[in-house]
């Protein structure tokens, strides 16, 4: 089958924004509950983790700057569980690949694994934290909430999940994942009450990102208030996430998957595929995406290709990419294996995407339902078939832009993903 013309497709539904991110930052901090219990000279402990969350430097630095300015000692210690290889190492990296170090934040960065038992949680199981907070005064989270890619939950990923998973080290993400998805919806919440009882946790700031990836809300949120509010930011998150706005797709082309874009690699969340042992995939009002391939693991990733088996096709570039030590540190401790089995490879992108249309089972070509996106991250933007085109004509809040073209593929058969999407992080990246 000949690949036909694409057509561009854009979101258009008003965002919500935040407009000034660092003086709302400082806002929300100096007047926040917590600003009150933060006396001159106290250590604070600004627990940081290993999203690809937009703004995230700038809102972790004006938050290290609004605890300065209240008279605090801030230093930034690691809140990402097992990532990073489970290295202090590693997680030195990751934190430093999203400008957290030492010589850009002008405060002390630690990443010690050590965790120690605060106490036992109603499931009778213990309770692990970072040693580093631990000692500290005084500890603030500065965390997304979102939809989490493994469960749903009151509480998905966010500040709790942080509070005990990231701050859990590795001790605590094992033990959690142990239990698969009960570890992360029934007892994680058990284990929190534990934590903001007997550790100086105060409470975090929550950021909220709209459907292009941009701050939408940044609410400081104190520790006794962390079971009333975060459910009803998740649901707002779930609210203005960015969604595909199709009902099917045939074959969905998925630039690169990564940790910089989902915990997962590719979002369950966008493309609708859980892919975990023993349970049913969830009814969700994602597209029906009958085959699925990916091109590439994102340098973000540091060789962590969790969640490439998501998808059904690779290129033999991606699986060449994978780092066994990140990708089976994560993996065996997250206990979610279906989604990192190897794909079938390809030796290029236009092998692999034509491989995923011929068994797409859709051999008539002007009903072909072709979609591509740069990351399951990105998605305000996609470039479609003129069957799924149609589908969206007229659509309230999506456009279709310009005119029809074909897949800018170079001379080895590589698709030029930075022509068809600039403004996303491997445009950027281009740049």
């Amino acid at each position: 089958m000949i690949l036909p013309p694409f057509q561009l497709v854009r979101n258009v539904a008003p965002q919500p924004r935040v407009t000034d991110v660092p003086g709302r930052v400082r806002e929300a901090w100096l007047t926040s509950t917590i600003a009150a219990k933060i006396a001159p000279g106290m250590r604070v402990a600004v627990g940081c983790g290993s999203r690809g969350i937009r703004n995230y430097f700038a809102i972790s630095k004006a938050t290290i700057d609004a605890l300065r300015e209240l008279g605090a000692r801030p230093f930034v210690v690691a809140a990402m569980g097992s990532h990073g290889g489970a290295t202090a190492a590693g997680q030195r990296e990751l934190l430093a690949s999203y400008g957290l170090d030492e010589s850009r934040l002008g405060v002390p960065v630690v990443t010690d694994m050590t965790a120690v038992q605060v106490g036992v949680n109603s499931w009778g199981e213990p309770c692990w934290w970072d040693a580093n907070a631990l000692a500290a005064d005084a500890v603030v989270l500065v965390a997304r909430v979102k939809p989490h890619t493994d469960f749903r939950g009151a509480f998905e990923s966010g500040l709790l999940k942080m509070l005990v998973i990231g701050l859990g080290k590795r001790d605590g993400a094992d033990q959690h994942h142990s239990w698969g998805t009960r570890g992360l919806r029934d007892m994680m919440p058990e284990t929190a009450k534990v934590l903001v009882a007997k550790t100086p946790f105060l409470g975090g700031l929550a950021i909220l990102e709209n459907a292009h990836e941009e701050t939408a809300r940044l609410e400081v949120v104190a520790a006794g208030d962390l079971f009333a509010t975060e459910p009803g930011l998740l649901e707002e998150a779930r609210r203005i996430m960015g969604k595909l706005p199709f009902d099917a797709i045939d074959a969905l082309i998925v630039g690169e998957c990564g940790k910089n874009y989902s915990g997962a690699g590719i979002d369950p969340n966008v493309v609708g595929r859980m892919l975990i042992e023993a349970t049913p995939e969830a009814e969700t009002n994602h597209p029906r995406v009958t085959r699925m391939a990916v091109l590439d693991i994102s340098p973000e990733s540091h060789g962590n290709g969790t969640g490439i088996g998501i998808a059904d096709l690779t290129t033999n570039r991606a699986l060449a990419s994978i780092d066994p030590g990140p990708f089976r540190m994560n993996n065996l401790t997250a206990r979610f294996l279906w989604r990192s089995k190897l794909p079938l490879g390809f030796d290029t992108d236009r092998e692999c995407i034509q491989s995923a249309i011929d068994t797409c089972w859709q051999p008539i070509e002007g009903r072909l339902k072709v979609c591509v996106i740069p990351n399951t991250l990105e998605v305000a933007e996609a470039w479609v078939s003129p069957a799924l085109a149609d589908d969206v004509r007229g659509k309230p809040g999506v456009e279709l832009v310009g005119e029809a073209r074909e897949l800018p593929f170079n001379e080895l058969g590589t698709l030029r993903q930075e022509l068809l999407f600039p403004h996303s992080v491997r445009g950027r990246r281009a740049k």
